[in-house]
């Protein structure tokens, strides 16, 4: 029987699909008129180079961007591309009623409710708290404040251990094959897709590893109410 679920938080909580990409244009838009030297379109493309390069959670793409065009690091451009990225992203940044009613769903149940999520713990709280959230989670797992990030078992192990249950009781749910379902698979938990399909040689995988049959897929949060 379970009785805790975990879930991951971007693209599984609420939808950032193109998020990002927006917000990023609108600050790379915003540098531009204050003295980026480049056009909007080429000043896209090079943060996007830098953000593959350095990783999305990395805290001065756009330092790097005005140095790499203009040859020095203006704090005043820099600066308009921080606060316009901010505030276009939090503009956009909405929960789905879906979300809520999973949540007060599971805590009206009397399911213990957890959180496993990869990326800077600041960044993540602040969503949390933004979007409402943080009261119906009975904790939550940040890769930076344990030192793990998914895949790895041993950051679901901690979660679990966090709210007293084990892999036998416990479900993880994300949008994330490798991330949340393999990691997930490996600490031994129940889990499910959201947001994606399994491909053949998911499925193929799942198998040799012996837990395809603890792995689900969803089509949304709401789901969940006529599964567990």
């Amino acid at each position: 029987m379970i009785r805790a679920v975990f879930f991951d938080m971007d693209d599984t909580l609420y939808d950032t699909s193109g998020f990002a990409a927006i917000a990023r244009r609108a600050a790379v838009k915003s540098m531009v008129h204050n003295g980026l030297k480049c056009s909007e379109d080429e000043g896209y493309r090079r943060l996007m180079e830098i953000v593959k390069e350095k990783g999305s959670n990395y805290d001065k793409h756009f330092n790097i961007l005005v140095e790499r065009i203009n040859g020095n690091p203006d704090p005043l451009i820099v600066v308009n591309g921080i606060i316009t990225y901010h505030n276009t992203k939090f503009a956009m940044l909405k929960l789905e009623p879906e979300t809520f009613s999973i949540l007060l769903y599971l805590k009206s149940q009397g399911y213990k409710v957890g959180l496993i999520t990869n990326g800077k713990e600041l960044k993540q709280w602040e969503k949390l708290v933004r979007l409402g959230m943080y009261p119906f989670f009975d904790d939550v797992v940040t890769s930076e404040s344990v030192g793990i990030e998914k895949p790895n078992p041993e950051i679901f192990n901690i979660a679990m251990e966090r709210l007293g249950v084990t892999s036998g009781t416990s479900l993880m749910v994300g949008n994330n094959f490798d991330a949340d379902i393999l990691g997930a698979c490996n600490a031994g938990m129940q889990s499910m897709l959201i947001n994606s399909r399994l491909t053949k040689e998911q499925k193929e995988t799942l198998e040799e590893m012996g837990c395809l049959y603890n792995v689900r897929e969803i089509n949304n949060l709401l789901d969940l109410m006529k599964i567990l």
